[in-house]
């Protein structure tokens, strides 16, 4: 069944990651090609990684002290002694509710939505209280009880940003970020509310995170031959499993209606999504349900393969995964398979895992308002000769429709299509 979503806009962006503290750095480093990627630091990191360093929530909200010294003083309060994740969350979050100048007051705070994409997201901080709680359990601080839930991000950032409507977590692994946003939009749809913060929250892997994904084979565990670069370089030949990246990214969802009526600038349009499932349980992917998502995605927005000129790949780095979404891309676009450009924004920023989905939906939004495709920056030897990837630089081009894959472990499949405003 498709479904249409053309009146659901995008009116604000904010982000945290490897390779940008904000929107405006995370931009330059897409256009330049940047990448993240750099040894694992320690015996209990992974082999490589993009990692956030030097954060600091004092730093990174220093802008709000300027505008408000009241408002800063009040989310150092609240947001002081959280959880990493949630602290750089709300850091995303607050650049997209500044940016699309919601914060004006001219959105009822009942008609403000809250959907937090991601689960499993306090592993760390719960192992992080072992030795406390082992040496007596009565030091735990009572805020853990609140801490160790995935809701305490629903929390904190409703309290922060004013929002009363409805709010929940969502889960789906890998595809979290897009299942967040499909939620986000039919929220806005039903007429739930009239705009929804969509947050791709940071997943903060521990050693057994980390072992278990080595062991699965999912996880990079060297370099490639010609460096570390290449190991986590979507469908190139060397390809040798996902590099955890970190990262979170907020997008502003809003209806048509409320965007014009407050006059605010509307960044691009949903115009389609799909989410499908394999009925699989495993970790292997499946073509048919990746190009089911990508059809029903198409579909919804009403319009034809031939017109998506830009795919933002799942891509991973994993051999299986990476072939298997350039046979759904073959299925779906057809004689026009060779049409569209397609790079994988996890080259530069590694996996993000639950908040991949918000972040390329975030540089996608990016490159359609620049004009421009960011390079798949190792891509040396493509696994797919016929296929249009993007190169080592970037490529001034013009992107009316995009899709933008996101697939997890044990059958997720979700696909959005974005629609420029230009």
């Amino acid at each position: 069944m498709s479904h249409k979503a053309a009146n659901v806009v995008i009116t604000g962006l904010g982000i945290v990651c490897a390779v940008g503290k904000n929107i405006p750095s995370f931009s330059d480093a897409l256009h330049q090609g940047l990448s993240g990627i750099k040894p694992g630091n320690g015996t209990d990191a992974p082999p490589f990684m993009a990692a956030i360093t030097d954060f600091s929530l004092k730093d990174a909200l220093a802008y709000l002290k300027e505008e408000s010294a009241d408002l800063y003083a009040s989310v150092l309060r609240i947001a002081n002694r959280a959880s990493f994740p949630t602290q750089v969350a709300l850091v995303a979050a607050l650049e997209a509710w500044a940016s699309s100048e919601i914060h004006q007051g001219n959105v009822p705070a009942e008609r403000l939505g809250l959907v937090v994409a991601g689960n499993n997201l306090t592993n760390q901080y719960r192992q992080s209280l072992q030795a406390t709680y082992q040496k007596n359990p009565a030091y735990l601080s009572p805020r853990s009880a609140l801490h160790l839930l995935d809701t305490d991000h629903v929390g904190i950032l409703s309290h922060i940003l004013g929002v009363e409507g409805e709010g929940f977590t969502v889960g789906g692994a890998s595809a979290s970020g897009n299942v967040g946003i499909i939620n986000g939009s039919r929220l806005i749809e039903l007429g739930a509310v009239d705009a929804c913060f969509v947050v791709g929250a940071l997943t903060d892997l521990t050693p057994i995170d980390i072992q278990s994904f080595l062991n699965v084979g999912a996880m990079a565990r060297e370099a490639s031959d010609q460096g570390i670069g290449e190991s986590g370089q979507p469908f190139d030949m060397s390809h040798r499993g996902f590099i955890y990246g970190q990262g979170a990214g907020c997008i502003l969802l809003e209806s048509e209606r409320s965007a014009n009526k407050r006059h605010a600038e509307m960044l691009a349009k949903l115009s389609g999504y799909g989410l499908k499932l394999d009925a699989n349980c495993y970790t292997d992917p499946s073509v048919n349900g990746e190009a089911h998502a990508m059809m029903t995605a198409i579909q919804s927005s009403g319009i034809s393969p031939r017109q998506i000129s830009y795919i933002n790949a799942h891509g991973t780095a994993s051999p299986l995964g990476d072939k298997t979404e350039l046979a759904a891309l073959r299925q779906v676009l057809g004689e026009f398979y060779s049409k569209p450009y397609v790079n994988s924004t996890k080259g530069l920023t590694g996996h993000c895992l639950t908040s991949a989905g918000v972040i390329e939906a975030i540089a996608t939004t990016i490159q359609m308002n620049k004009g421009f495709v960011h390079p798949n920056i190792k891509l040396n030897n493509p696994i797919d000769a016929e296929c249009r990837f993007v190169g080592s630089k970037a490529i001034q081009t013009e992107i009316k429709f995009a899709l933008s894959n996101s697939f997890g472990f044990g059958g997720f499949n979700s696909c959005i299509v974005l629609e420029s405003y230009h």
